[in-house]
């Protein structure tokens, strides 16, 4: 079968080549979401070059230290080096280091935590190698990769013993929407954003998940056969993710992932809403699924000086896993079963609160995307994101979906909507009751943004309220949207 085309990770491997120029021994820690394509990334560019790729064995009740090293010693098998002793990393690493000593070199040591978590020497034993071996190789690159990031973050990035080792420590995200746009071929652009929307609205920008899409069939067939057949990929996901990352705590993450499943919520609020004491064991979980690229922590800022506030909300930023609970999961059984009606699954999804939070991470997570539109460099931005004011004696409570303040005194209210009708009139008066409620600065000025994908009422268009009114779905149907040129300071990207 042929592989997928490898797209959307240009400065990702731009970063990881620009360390072959290097005149000594480079060790990197790639990390990012399960799914997100790690190991892609590194197979790609791992293409001719004298690669040595090993995985450490997925955790089950009854992998071990041992098992582990086991199966490292079989790996090391296939470069040459038979009849290995296992019982010990340092002496594995050190027959490594032995085909590993001149010349370009990449290592790569994939699913790490799952190789090294249950010795408790591993970590010294590669430390040491390092020093002793494989930095002495200038022209080597060492890759350590993982899903759980937390682990990699403790011991790892955050140990002594690794201080000032670390070349580059990347991170994956998402794919942006104009990589997403490459998983339909150039023949679907009849296809049209609205219904891409709907997809992207569970799969977000994952490699993996878009793999599965199937343009020749609608929007509604591929989440029937992802998501409501039984055997789906999606319908077996979230445990093999859970199981894998989270091992036995499993169930705490999920409440509080289920907790955040209708809107963001502050720290006191999730702990109420789950009865729970405020502690920090919540903190721990909730920081290692921020780690793991499920959540985000979307803090407010104060207008007036644009310093960072203690004010926070978490905010459920993976779009399957909403989807998951919120559809797949209250009817797992019946899917399981094969007595779920195949019409019904594609009708739950239409609910226009949760697209519309799944319409706003897919925008946040390519707020890059509106800058350009906008015509803001990264260098005016003084702060951007989710914006929320709370209420007090003094001010009403307000909700912003994208806020940006720039260097100029400048605010650009973002308003996202998502919507299988063209954006009615209501919207602007949405967005002044926003505006209304805001404690703006006198100093500033505000720029109303529409941001949407499925087209605007003319009565909108007629009532110039808007200073941009931004269609997303161009980034699905044309790798460089341009905007058309206007002396007016309003402008409207839409598909060309």
């Amino acid at each position: 079968m042929q592989k997928s085309q490898f797209v959307g990770r240009e400065k990702e491997m731009a970063r990881l080549k620009g360390l072959q120029s290097k005149s000594s021994a480079s060790f990197i820690v790639v990390r990012g979401r399960r799914r997100i394509g790690k190991s892609r990334l590194l197979s790609e560019f791992a293409k001719g070059t004298n690669s040595f790729f090993f995985s450490g064995l997925a955790p089950t009740f009854y992998t071990s230290a041992s098992s582990q090293r086991k199966e490292f010693a079989r790996q090391l098998e296939r470069f040459g080096l038979p009849g290995i002793q296992s019982d010990d990393w340092g002496n594995l690493f050190w027959h490594l280091s032995k085909i590993t000593d001149k010349g370009p070199i990449l290592i790569i040591l994939d699913e790490i935590s799952w190789m090294g978590d249950k010795d408790p020497d591993f970590l010294g034993k590669l430390k040491n190698v390092w020093d002793l071996y494989f930095s002495k190789n200038p022209s080597l690159i060492l890759v350590v990769c993982g899903s759980v990031a937390s682990w990699i973050d403790k011991n790892i990035l955050s140990s002594t013993g690794f201080l000032g080792r670390i070349a580059l420590d990347l991170i994956l995200e998402e794919l942006p929407l104009n990589a997403c746009s490459h998983f339909w071929k150039p023949k679907d652009k009849k296809i049209s954003a609205h219904e891409k929307f709907k997809l992207l609205s569970i799969t977000g920008g994952i490699p993996l998940y878009l793999e599965q899409i199937r343009p020749e069939l609608s929007a509604e067939q591929n989440i029937r056969d992802l998501c409501f057949a039984r055997g789906g990929l999606l319908v077996r996901e979230f445990d093999e993710i859970f199981s894998d990352l989270f091992s036995r705590k499993n169930e705490s993450y999920r409440q509080l992932i289920l907790a955040l499943t209708d809107k963001p919520k502050e720290f006191t609020r999730l702990c109420k809403d789950l009865g729970k004491h405020y502690g920090g064991t919540y903190l721990s979980h909730l920081d290692d699924l921020i780690k793991a690229g499920f959540i985000k922590r979307d803090f407010t800022w104060d207008l007036k000086n644009g310093k960072e506030a203690k004010l926070s909300k978490y905010r459920l930023s993976d779009n399957y896993l909403r989807f998951y609970l919120k559809y797949i999961a209250p009817n797992k059984s019946k899917i399981e079963r094969d007595t779920f009606s195949d019409g019904l699954g594609p009708k739950l999804v239409h609910s226009d609160s949760v697209m519309g939070l799944q319409f706003e991470n897919l925008v946040v997570h390519n707020r890059k995307t509106l800058w350009q539109l906008l015509n803001i460099s990264c260098d005016e931005i003084k702060m951007d994101g989710p914006f929320f004011q709370t209420t007090t004696a003094r001010q009403k409570g307000c909700q912003i979906d994208y806020l940006i303040q720039t260097h100029f005194n400048t605010l650009y209210l973002c308003e996202i909507k998502f919507s299988k009708h063209p954006i009615n009139i209501e919207v602007i008066k949405e967005c002044e009751e926003k505006i209304r409620r805001l404690k703006v600065p006198k100093h500033c000025s505000i720029r109303p943004v529409l941001v949407h994908v499925n087209g605007v009422s003319e009565s909108v268009l007629d009532a110039y309220y808007f200073d941009a009114i931004i269609d997303l779905g161009a980034f699905l149907n044309s790798e460089k949207p341009q905007l058309p040129k206007s002396s007016s300071t309003m402008f409207f990207a839409s598909t060309p």
